[in-house]
């Protein structure tokens, strides 16, 4: 199943009060503290459909990092907006927030046990109990796929890898950078990180979350999940994340845009060489980011 969107992805104009959205409602960024920095998808999303985001700025000083998940709660029926995505929002009940960490872990299936003896709010990845059993768990831990797909699938959601990978600043080293990204060896925290969240319908009115990281998918996070009411994405802004931007996924036919970008990155050594065609600035800096 590759879901069709025709929706422009954008945060909701309901959100923490710590939130500014930029004018294309694309951009949050927590301008004060650490804390009310909870956003939302504009939009319910569709089944199969991926939320995907993109770490613009940090900030130095704040222990904790960005937080996401989906939720049936409505944001207009909310007295006021959470102040922590976890616990507050998630103690109201049919919300599924993980906090994403430095350690990037996928949720082993052979540990599901344990994972299901912590609540909504758990971290995403390993855990001291999870370390335990480390070497018991490394044979069922599948090889790390390293791009050679055009879509990521996940069960029977097919998702164009095009947009799930991160791209770093243009610079001297960013094709050694870029390839850190692909394979997913930083830190998911970092800079230009890319990080989506959706669910996977499994059976009538049910489903699993995923959330994939630099186009890795991390394994289903939260399961038996309710559809009957709408879901909507989570996107808490918090601590040492500062500035997140929803990056739009493309799931039918691409655009002039994006084939031109495809066409010009394909006959090209390397992003810095833009400089030297004699390209419109506006068409250069999509090449370089994108």
């Amino acid at each position: 199943m590759e879901p069709f969107s025709d929706q422009f992805m954008e945060f909701h104009p309901i959100h923490g009060t710590n939130v500014r959205l930029d004018y294309s409602g694309t951009q949050a960024t927590r301008v004060e503290s650490f804390a009310n920095g909870v956003c939302f998808s504009k939009q319910p999303l569709k089944p199969g459909e991926i939320f995907l985001i993109e770490i613009e700025d940090k900030e130095l000083g704040w222990c904790g990092h960005l937080r996401v998940g989906l939720t049936a709660q409505d944001p207009r029926s909310l007295e006021a907006v959470p102040e922590y995505s976890i616990p507050d929002l998630t103690d109201l009940g049919n919300s599924w927030v993980f906090a994403i960490t430095r350690n990037h872990n996928k949720i082993i299936e052979v540990l599901e046990a344990v994972e299901e003896g912590l609540d909504g709010g758990q971290r995403l990845g390993r855990g001291e109990a999870e370390d335990e059993h480390q070497e018991e768990a490394a044979p069922n831990v599948k090889t790390k796929t390293f791009f050679t797909d055009t879509h990521l699938y996940i069960d029977s959601v097919r998702i164009p890898r095009d947009k799930l990978v991160g791209r770093s600043r243009p610079g001297r080293f960013s094709h050694i950078l870029d390839d850190l990204y692909k394979t997913n060896a930083l830190p998911p925290t970092a800079r230009r990180s890319r990080i989506g969240v959706l669910y996977v319908p499994k059976g009538q009115d049910l489903a699993d979350m995923h959330i994939v990281i630099n186009g890795e998918d991390m394994g289903a996070s939260a399961k038996g999940i309710p559809t009957i009411e709408p879901l909507y994405a989570v996107v808490d802004v918090f601590a040492a994340t500062k500035c997140v931007r929803i990056v739009q996924v493309e799931y039918g036919f691409s655009s002039l845009q994006t084939l031109c970008r495809k066409t010009i990155q394909k006959h090209i050594v390397h992003r810095m060489a833009l400089d030297w065609l004699e390209l419109p600035e506006a068409l250069k800096h999509y090449c370089k980011y994108e």
